[in-house]
């Protein structure tokens, strides 16, 4: 069984707990905007994380299915409010839900998501004290989010952000939920606290490679994988690792800040990206944030949920979407 069968296995029984934990009810509207993207799949990479740590440290998965609900309802929330601040017309092949039922709906639809995200990790089936942390730790995560949201808005009026910066960014806005969802699968599989820090600094630092692999992904994936507009970032100015390297190698591509282009743009983005090297340099980076993410997970026992979890870590870089 593949990695990728593997994530679709554990994706399975959070499907299932999403239609019970989030129905449709009155107003349905709410809830129907509330529930598009949730329904439209992904890659249900923060629930599988969170279902394969609370497993690799001894916990019953099924116990753990409530919190995986919660993490992926918080990551639903976070990119449709990021859809509205980015004007982004598509997510995950389908509208934004923004552009069916307004900015005012897109707002209501994320904040309830954030809101039952809250609701469902504090009245699961386990010990009190473990809700109540996995609940602190999900939602100092989501103010994190914001704080890296609020830098990343900040850098667009901004006319150079170092790498440091960039990385800060990241790792608020994107890393440290991941970080989260293996810290929160730990402590509701009964891990002790040095085990799910262990596991938090895991998820932290493979959600860095995520990232930067991501805005390597968002340039060299077709639209129809990828779910969004292909070279989106390129085209609307963003300073991601891959232009900040970019620049200081006096290599920009002639469609950065267009705000759109044709097929061309963006083959002629990748070419120059590659020339400079900063392709590679991304690519590099993103691997070793990878492995010592990894490295992370001596802490545990071997056994078939650690190897997983190493896995979806390599599968973070050796994606196409």
């Amino acid at each position: 069984m593949t990695v990728v069968d593997e994530i679709k296995k554990l994706s399975v029984p959070v499907d299932e707990a999403i239609d019970g934990l989030l129905p449709v009810k009155k107003p349905e509207g709410l809830y129907e905007a509330s529930r598009h993207i949730v329904k439209a799949g992904g890659k249900r990479l923060r629930p599988a994380v969170l279902l394969a740590s609370a497993e690799a440290v001894g916990g019953d998965i099924q116990k753990a299915v409530p919190a995986a609900v919660a993490v992926e309802l918080m990551h639903t929330f976070t990119l449709v409010h990021d859809d509205i601040m980015d004007n982004d017309p598509v997510r995950r092949g389908l509208p934004a839900v923004h552009t069916v039922w307004g900015e005012a709906g897109g707002i209501l639809a994320g904040d309830t998501l954030y809101s039952k995200a809250i609701e469902i990790i504090t009245t699961a089936d386990n010990d009190p004290a473990r809700l109540l942390k996995s609940a602190n730790i999900l939602s100092r995560t989501c103010v994190e989010v914001c704080e890296g949201q609020w830098l990343d808005i900040d850098f667009e009026n901004r006319d150079s952000v170092s790498a440091d910066e960039y990385l800060e960014m990241i790792e608020k806005k994107t890393a440290i939920l991941f970080g989260a969802a293996a810290q929160i699968g730990a402590v509701i599989g009964g891990a002790d606290e040095k085990t799910d820090q262990a596991l938090y600094d895991f998820g932290r630092l493979v959600g860095l490679g995520f990232q930067i692999y991501d805005d390597v992904l968002d340039l060299t994936t077709p639209e129809e994988v990828l779910g969004k507009r292909q070279g989106s970032d390129i085209f609307e100015g963003k300073r991601t690792l891959l232009m900040i390297h970019a620049t200081e190698k006096g290599a920009i591509p002639r469609a950065f800040g267009k705000g759109s282009g044709a097929k061309e743009d963006i083959d002629e983005a990748i070419q120059v990206l590659t020339d400079s090297g900063s392709l590679d340099y991304v690519k590099n980076l993103a691997v070793g944030f990878v492995e010592e993410g990894k490295a992370k997970l001596d802490i545990l026992p071997d056994s078939p949920a650690k190897q997983l979890l190493k896995d979806m870590a390599d599968y973070m870089l050796y994606r196409d979407f």
